[in-house]
C-alpha cells in the first residue's frame, strides 16, 4: 500500500474508513455500523418482523437447551462461556438462564467491539440473572481470541451467534475459522449460526425492510465518520441497495452515490470523489447448505458434532470441536 506509507492514523477506523473510500471500487466495514446509535438501530432491526433470522434462532436455543447444556458440559465440568459480538444478549440468555438455574458451574465472557452493547448487556445481565458470573471483554474477535487461548485450564466454549460468519466471504471465513480452532483445545466446542439458503425474497426482504430500519443502519456508518472524523456526507445522497445471489448465496449491501459528489474528511485530510450511480460496498451476508457448513469444517481442520435446526429448516446451529 504505497499511499499509506506516510499516513499515520490514530485508530483502525480512520485506516480502514481511508484504505476503503480511495480504494477502487469503494468500500466501507460493517463492523463500523456499531456505534450507540447502530446498536439501537440493529436491535430495532432484530425485532422486525421481516429479520427471519433472530426467531428462528431464538426457537432453536428454547427448543434445545437442555442438550446444548449437556453438550457444553459434559460431565459437569466447569467451562468458561465466550461470546463473539454479544450485542444485547437476547438470545444467549435463554442459555444462560438455563445453565445457572441448573447449577452448571461456568462463566460468561461476551465479547464485543463496542464498549457501549458491552455496559447494557452486562446492566442487564446483572438486573435479570443476578447469579451469573460475568467477565466483559472488549475488542476485535482477532485480539480477544488470542486472549482466549491464554485463559486458565477451565474447558471453552465458544459461541458465535446471529449468522455472524456471514459477513465473511468463504476464503476470510475459513481463515477465521483456523483461527478459532487454533485458540481451543481438545475437548473445547464452538457453537456457531448459520443462515441457511432460502427463498431469495426472504433474504432480500430481511436485508431491506419497507420501514427503513435497515438502511438508516447502512448508512450510520457515514453518519459515523461525520460524528468521529468530521466528515461531511450528506446521508440522502446515498441509495441503499441490496443484492442477493441464490448460486452462491451471497447477500451484498451497497450505499449507492444518487448524484456526482465531493466529500471531505477533515481529520483524514481527505477528499474523495463519487460519481454518480457510484457505490460503496458496506456489508455480505452469507447464506449457507450443509454441504457448504461441512467444507468449511474440513478447510479449517474443524470437525461437525452436531447441529440444531429450526421447525422450518431456514436456520442452523452447528457445534464443532477440533
Amino acid at each position: 500500500m504505497q499511499k499509506n506509507q506516510t499516513k499515520t492514523f490514530t485508530s483502525a477506523f480512520e485506516q480502514e474508513v481511508y484504505e476503503g473510500l480511495t480504494s477502487f471500487p469503494k468500500h466501507l466495514s460493517s463492523k463500523y455500523f456499531y456505534d450507540e446509535i447502530g446498536d439501537k438501530l440493529f436491535q430495532d432491526i432484530m425485532a422486525m418482523p421481516e429479520y427471519y433470522l433472530t426467531n428462528r434462532e431464538y426457537e432453536i436455543l428454547e427448543t434445545n437447551k437442555t442438550s446444548i447444556a449437556a453438550l457444553l458440559s459434559q460431565n459437569g465440568e466447569p467451562f468458561s462461556l465466550f461470546e463473539l459480538g454479544a450485542g444485547d444478549g437476547k438470545k444467549t440468555k435463554i442459555l444462560l438462564r438455563y445453565l445457572v438455574n441448573n447449577d452448571f458451574d461456568f462463566d460468561y465472557r461476551p465479547i464485543d467491539i463496542s464498549q457501549n452493547a458491552l455496559d447494557q448487556l452486562e446492566q442487564s445481565l446483572k438486573q435479570e440473572i443476578p447469579q451469573l458470573e460475568i467477565n466483559t471483554l472488549q475488542g476485535t474477535y482477532f485480539d480477544t481470541l488470542r486472549d482466549i487461548d491464554k485463559v486458565n485450564g477451565r474447558k471453552k466454549v465458544i459461541l458465535f451467534l446471529g449468522s455472524n460468519i456471514g459477513n465473511l466471504l468463504h476464503e476470510p471465513a475459513i481463515e477465521f475459522l483456523k483461527n478459532l480452532r487454533d485458540s481451543i483445545n481438545e475437548g473445547d466446542l464452538i457453537l456457531m449460526g448459520f443462515d441457511q439458503k432460502k427463498n431469495p425474497q426472504t433474504i432480500l426482504d430481511a436485508y431491506n425492510d419497507k420501514t427503513g430500519i435497515t438502511e438508516a443502519f447502512n448508512k450510520n456508518i457515514l453518519a459515523r465518520i461525520n460524528r468521529e472524523l468530521d466528515g461531511n456526507f450528506v446521508l440522502d445522497n446515498f441509495l441503499h441497495w441490496e443484492v442477493y445471489d441464490p448460486e452462491t448465496g451471497t447477500a451484498k449491501s451497497f450505499l449507492v452515490s444518487k448524484e456526482h459528489q465531493e466529500v471531505s474528511i477533515e481529520s483524514l485530510q481527505l477528499q474523495i470523489r463519487l460519481k454518480k450511480w457510484e457505490t460503496i460496498h458496506t456489508e455480505i451476508s452469507q447464506k449457507y447448505d450443509d454441504a457448504t457448513v461441512e467444507w468449511l469444517a474440513e478447510q479449517s481442520g474443524l470437525q461437525i458434532v452436531t447441529e440444531f435446526a429450526d421447525s422450518q429448516n431456514q436456520y442452523k446451529n452447528y457445534v464443532f470441536k477440533k
